[in-house]
């Protein structure tokens, strides 16, 4: 607002800005109509983007100043976090803000007395059930509803996947997105434990298994290699299969990307996946490489918009208590 108020010539005053976002206004349906209107392409691919801001912020009076992890500091800081989605244009590799949330700090948990641990085995009369629905965290609950607000917005426009980061690599998250009616493309921890689909023959006794032999990254499949490339002395090679994981409830389309320096044989890789088992490993690194522009919109938000050291957040009587929509 302060920024605003500087460029504007007579009658623009601090006042008169604070006054403009003081009235209600549905900032989703304004963002989303200037981007239907100017931006979109009639044949165009799109895909939702979300991420996390945290902006610092000393003092306590701030709706929401609670302690935030920021990848910038790579530590908890204080300040206030915020939950956007954008959505991306694949063709012209642009994000596009639709909306974003306040994350409120997190409440400190009742203590939760331990279950006693059962003994060694399979207790009798047991039997298989299908995996329970998870318990969301408060901030996958916000997600979800911002997910479903977008979806019914942008409805005539056909979008199938929700690309995240590796903090939402989780089965929750995947269950929550797929819930939405979306597939997730995130990145899972390096040493994920992962398993082959079981493709031996049936036992004689008991059903068949369903987790084959345990991934190893150091001596991953030939076959699956569909992609080798040369740089210098960086060997890149790309890895495509369908894997299991037994907290999530669907097959992994998994993609492995390993980079090896040719003189010290040192390797490194990195997990990428998709609840979307058609996708190609190259679309799943493109559409995960794309979720990087969300950040030009935070750098925006930060350099034009005042998300930073001007930024205040004001407690009003017009928005209800909890979760605060701000554009």
């Amino acid at each position: 607002m302060l920024g605003l108020s500087r460029w504007t010539e007579r009658g623009g005053s601090y006042r008169t800005i604070q006054r403009a976002f003081h009235t209600p206004l549905d900032w989703g349906m304004l963002l989303w109509t200037v981007v239907r209107t100017h931006l979109l392409a009639r044949d165009g691919v799109y895909l939702l983007a979300g991420d996390d801001v945290v902006v610092s912020k000393a003092g306590k009076s701030t709706h929401g100043v609670g302690r935030f992890y920021s990848s910038i500091a790579q530590r908890p800081i204080p300040g206030l976090s915020f939950l956007a989605l954008s959505l991306v244009d694949v063709e012209q590799r642009r994000a596009y803000p639709l909306r974003i949330a306040q994350h409120l700090p997190a409440q400190t948990p009742d203590p939760v007395t331990p279950t006693p641990k059962r003994g060694r085995g399979r207790p009798k009369g047991s039997k298989n059930h299908a995996k329970p629905t998870p318990i969301l965290s408060a901030e996958l609950t916000l997600l979800a509803a911002l997910l479903r607000t977008i979806l019914n917005l942008i409805a005539p426009l056909s979008v199938k996947h929700l690309v995240l980061d590796g903090f939402f690599g989780t089965a929750p998250a995947t269950w929550m997105v797929r819930d939405c009616g979306l597939h997730l493309i995130s990145k899972l921890r390096h040493n994920a434990a992962l398993y082959f689909p079981y493709t031996g023959s049936k036992p004689r006794r008991g059903p068949t298994p369903r987790y084959g032999d345990k991934l190893d990254y150091s001596h991953l499949p030939a076959d699956a290699c569909v992609q080798t490339v040369t740089e210098g002395q960086i060997v890149t090679q790309t890895y495509q299969f369908t894997a299991l994981h037994k907290e999530f409830a669907d097959p992994l389309n998994l993609v492995v990307v390993v980079k090896t320096h040719l003189r010290t044989h040192k390797r490194a890789h990195v997990l990428l996946f998709s609840t979307d088992l058609s996708l190609s490993a190259a679309l799943i690194v493109d559409y995960y490489s794309l979720r990087f522009q969300i950040e030009f919109n935070f750098r925006d938000a930060k350099q034009f918009w005042g998300l930073g050291v001007h930024f205040k957040l004001v407690q009003s009587s017009s928005v209800p208590e909890g979760i605060k929509i701000t554009a």
